[in-house]
């Protein structure tokens, strides 16, 4: 049964839009429209290691990078402006990169695998997905249009090395990432050529897609994105050939439902809708997506499905 394990004070003096723990599941970083994102030590009282202050609006998203590059933290603002942290020294954090070339508020940043290198994406109400690459001594960056009225989200796809199940390793190796905008549209963009190409999936919403999440490969035959949207509507998308995405409907919510987000092995789906209430689904054997778990504003369990 779901139970709540620990409660963090984070001394936020305004609304929390995200909290990320990172690759080791020590440190919990939250964003804040207090314009400060803030570290604690999960395992130590949930002590407050530092304090980041650099944003000038609210701080809509963070993202922790993979350990092989050092101890990264990427932030997203209403601010226009996009910074990664960087841990120089135990609890010393420094900015060492700021980009700030979107025309409007960054609603999503999202770091690569690590087998891409030092890289990640940032999504803009102007439209448009930027891609910064760390290249030996200093950060390279590209942007280019996504989505008419704006783009809510993005997420990028496993590394297919991990697809060892796939058989001849069917997918292309090659970068991708998945987007959804206000356009009511979700994306799918593939890295050839130097550029980004499009894809788009067909309309399976009548409003904004909210959240979009790609999930992890370890062991699955195939690719799955999970979307949402303001409607109310998640649905499933699986890729089990090359460029041919299925969409199963999971539910249609009461509310809008504002995340998804996949479990590390990437077989449980967590959904929080604007009811307050936070689901967990995963596939039956015989191909449907049940409700295994409900739990409310309070942290309380509504439901289990053994």
């Amino acid at each position: 049964m779901a139970s709540t394990l620990k409660a963090v004070e984070t001394g936020h003096s305004d609304m929390i839009h995200d909290a990320q723990l990172d690759y080791y599941g020590k440190i919990l970083a939250t964003a804040s429209s207090d314009r400060t994102v803030k570290l604690f030590d999960v395992e130590e009282n949930s002590a407050l290691i530092a304090e980041l202050k650099g944003h000038e609006g609210p701080v809509w998203q963070v993202s922790w990078s993979h350990p092989r590059f050092g101890t990264h933290l990427a932030s997203c603002s209403y601010d226009k402006r996009v910074i990664v942290w960087k841990e120089v020294s135990k609890g010393s954090w420094s900015k060492v990169y700021e980009y700030d070339k979107h025309e409007l508020s960054v609603n999503s940043v999202a770091w690569a695998p690590h087998e891409l290198g030092l890289c990640f994406a940032a999504a803009s109400s102007d439209g448009s997905i930027s891609i910064h690459t760390f290249k030996e001594t200093s950060w390279d960056s590209q942007k280019f249009p996504a989505h008419q009225i704006g783009v809510n989200a993005i997420s990028w796809a496993p590394s297919t090395s991990a697809l060892t199940s796939s058989p001849a390793n069917q997918f292309p190796n090659i970068p991708r990432l998945v987007s959804g905008g206000c356009d009511n549209l979700v994306k799918i963009w593939r890295y050839q050529d130097n550029q980004w190409h499009p894809e788009v999936l067909p309309q399976k919403s009548n409003d904004w897609i909210r959240d979009v999440a790609w999930a992890p490969s370890l062991g699955l035959p195939s690719n799955i994105i999970a979307t949402c949207s303001q409607d109310g509507t998640v649905v499933i998308w699986t890729e089990e050939n090359p460029n041919s995405w299925k969409p199963i409907e999971l539910k249609r919510f009461p509310d809008v439902v504002w995340r998804v987000s996949w479990s590390v092995t990437g077989n449980i789906l967590a959904v929080s809708s604007g009811d307050n209430d936070v689901t967990l689904w995963k596939e039956s054997l015989t191909g449907h997506w049940e409700c295994i778990s409900s739990m409310n504003g309070d942290g309380e369990c509504l439901r289990v499905k053994e």
